[in-house]
């Protein structure tokens, strides 16, 4: 079996039930996830879910209803292990996912201020032509904001804000995330079931 392989990272802006509702659908089919956390990130985990720092990250995706796939694997890094697989170029993966990504990370990234383990990850991405896909949680925003986003998106990244559709009638604020999510997940060319697909003629 040809297992691929994803990096996900979580950043310190609002929102990460994304970045772990997107680790949840891929850790629960065949691959090799790497998720990074930064600093930041770890603060927002702690804030806005149950995530506490003294239990491990994937006893956490338990809690949080994650069924590991038995060909799945998980490796979790922080933003200060430059050495990790993901900063170098010669470590092939399918692609990889900022979610959520904070206005500093991606300024960072549209610079070329490859500094920690994200950024340099994401530098990589573009520099090997891999898929590099960012979900800015900012609004309103500003014209360094949305100069950077263009300047990202030149260079190769997708850029997603997490708008969430609203017409599959989603009863949950998981459901409603997961329509974010599943555009990531196509994007990354991974088959899923996880929202229902527009057909205007079933409307």
């Amino acid at each position: 079996m040809n297992i691929k392989k994803y990096i996900v990272a979580i950043c310190g802006a609002s929102g990460s039930i994304y970045g772990i509702r997107l680790i949840k659908a891929l850790i629960e089919q065949p691959c090799h996830l790497m998720v990074i956390i930064s600093d930041g990130g770890l603060r927002v985990l702690e804030h806005e879910t149950i995530f506490n720092g003294q239990s491990s990250f994937k006893d956490f995706l338990t809690l949080e209803g994650a069924v590991f796939h038995e060909s799945s694997t998980l490796e979790v890094f922080t933003q200060h292990e430059a050495c990790a697989a993901p900063a170098s170029g010669s470590f092939i993966h399918n692609g990889m996912a900022i979610a959520p990504c904070s206005m500093k990370t991606l300024a960072a990234i549209a610079s070329g201020m490859a500094d920690n383990l994200i950024t340099r990850s994401a530098d990589v991405c573009l520099k090997e032509k891999r898929p590099l896909i960012l979900l800015p949680r900012e609004t309103p925003l500003n014209l360094i904001h949305l100069e950077n986003m263009t300047r990202l998106c030149r260079a190769g990244a997708t850029i997603m804000p997490p708008s969430p559709s609203f017409y599959t009638f989603p009863s949950t604020i998981e459901q409603l995330c997961d329509t974010v999510v599943a555009r990531i997940l196509d994007h990354f060319g991974f088959e899923h079931n996880l929202v229902q697909r527009w057909n205007w003629q079933e409307q």
